[in-house]
């Protein structure tokens, strides 16, 4: 991409109506555009962060054999009822609009009941279990505050897959292959050394469910933290008989403030037994299908990581999700230095590398700078006289400042293995 080319600008001030730092360094880069509180859209370059954590989280989801679909987001009561959750004294987030025919319909916060419904029509018999479904999709919550940034939003897009199952055996070799999904997924986004698989309240069905939770000093949560063994406790569920029934002491934890960025937990049989989801088993005998459920918001990932990875100078993306893997600085307006510039960006770009090239004329080589450490691309070239005087171009990670001098064939070869 050329950044000549690009309609968003970057913002010299911070946001006076932002208290998030993730919120303030991604409107400042111009990554997103805020709404209203709690309501923001992606621009182009944090629109391509977002869709490639999407597409990372939809890999592992596809590792596990499950099947990527798309419910609705408007909900009508009769769904929510045999639950008792479109009742607003047990649910109270609910946003609910009244049609011109008087109808009500609420916007879906979660989908779990949805998603129960659907499978009535395709679940009868044990040879149709178990099965995993997942889905991207828009969720609605009338949160109280929205004063996270885009890790805490009113409307937002959440990954959510669900298992279904004909035992509790079955549902927790599902379960735990899940747990391991939800680990790469991490690991893969950077966050795996911050982010620990979290024992947090399980609700009446399970003794526990599982949070991901990263360290940071912007998250909602404190959690007991095991270093050693990689596992927490949410400050909800500590007490002494935990503890011990983890091996785990006291003197071993750390307290930490900590951003809850994914979760797993049981449903046991709460929605297929009040919506009528059951299979006919092996010897013509009626059983209620076992669900559990698995959730990550990807912009919700993509604040946290906002807020671990970035200095004074702005964001420091990991390379797996950053918008672009090099940021290509042309610095000064001769002649010689446009056409190397062009040519290197046009190698590059054939290679197939992700480039976004500062081919912006007029622009100061100090503003190019300041804009490229806010943006926050993993590697940056700089074409200028300086390195033309070598015939190269010099490289340098957006986190360190030493810097090398290498060819456009050597920078090739680099970034395309």
């Amino acid at each position: 991409m050329r950044q000549s080319l690009l309609f968003t600008k970057t913002i010299k001030e911070t946001p006076k109506d932002e208290v998030s730092k993730n919120a303030q360094l991604l409107l400042r880069a111009g990554f997103i555009y805020k709404e209203m509180a709690g309501a923001y859209g992606f621009l182009p370059l944090g629109l391509r962060v977002f869709k490639k954590i999407e597409q990372l989280i939809r890999e592992e989801m596809d590792s596990l054999g499950a099947q990527e679909i798309t419910l609705p987001s408007l909900q009508n009561k009769e769904t929510w009822e045999p639950t008792n959750q479109w009742d607003d004294e047990q649910v109270d987030i609910w946003f609910k609009t009244t049609l011109k025919n008087e109808s009500v319909l609420g916007l879906a916060f979660t989908h779990e009941a949805p998603m129960t419904k659907l499978m009535l029509s395709y679940i009868n018999s044990y040879r149709d279990l178990p099965k995993l479904l997942y889905q991207f999709q828009t969720k609605f919550r009338n949160e109280a505050r929205a004063k996270s940034g885009i890790m805490r939003s009113r409307e937002f897009v959440m990954k959510d897959m669900y298992s279904f199952c004909r035992s509790n055996e079955e549902h927790a070799a599902v379960y735990d292959q899940a747990k391991q999904a939800y680990l790469r997924i991490f690991n893969r986004l950077g966050l795996g050394d911050i982010t620990y698989v979290t024992y947090a309240s399980g609700g009446v069905f399970a003794k526990f469910s599982h949070e991901f939770q990263t360290l940071t000093d912007a998250g909602e949560d404190t959690i007991y933290v095991s270093r050693e063994k990689k596992i927490a406790v949410n400050k909800e569920v500590y007490t002494p008989e935990l503890l011990a029934e983890l091996g785990l002491t006291a003197e071993e934890l750390s307290e930490e403030k900590a951003a809850e960025v994914g979760n797993i937990f049981n449903l046991g049989t709460r929605f297929s037994s009040a919506l009528g989801l059951a299979f006919i088993d092996e010897n013509g005998e009626k059983h209620d299908v076992i669900m559990g459920s698995y959730g990550i918001g990807p912009a919700r990932v993509m604040g946290t990581i906002v807020e671990a990875f970035s200095d004074e100078k702005g964001i420091t993306w990991p390379e797996t999700i950053a918008p672009f893997r090099l940021h290509l600085l042309s610095l000064g307006d001769t002649a010689d230095v446009t056409h190397a510039a062009e040519n290197a960006y046009s190698k590059l770009r054939a290679a197939g590398i992700e480039v976004l090239f500062d081919d912006r004329a007029g622009i100061g080589n100090g503003a190019k700078f300041i804009d490229a450490d806010l943006i926050g691309c993993p590697w940056r070239l700089v074409i200028s006289e300086k390195s033309l005087a070598h015939n190269k171009i010099e490289l340098k990670r957006r986190t360190e400042n030493d810097s090398s001098l290498h060819t456009i064939d050597e920078l090739i070869s680099k970034f395309s293995q």
